[in-house]
């Protein structure tokens, strides 16, 4: 009964609007975190909308010399 539990979580999660996964994310430069991105990170997307982030660290600023 557990485990028909956590496959309806899943499939629940997997559906909902906007859930690129987490290669989408890894191909775009982010991690997937679950609740918040950390300090210095933001909001990329979502891998499961809403509960799992893809979260990514602004590029560093290039200086030319």
């Amino acid at each position: 009964m557990g485990i028909l539990v956590l496959v309806f979580i899943f499939i629940s999660l997997t559906q909902q609007g906007d859930a690129h996964g987490p290669d989408s994310c890894n191909q775009r430069g982010g991690l997937c975190r679950v609740g918040s991105c950390v300090s210095g990170e933001y909001l990329v997307q979502y891998c499961f909308e809403p509960v799992i982030l893809c979260c990514k660290n602004p590029s560093p600023a290039t200086t030319e010399s």
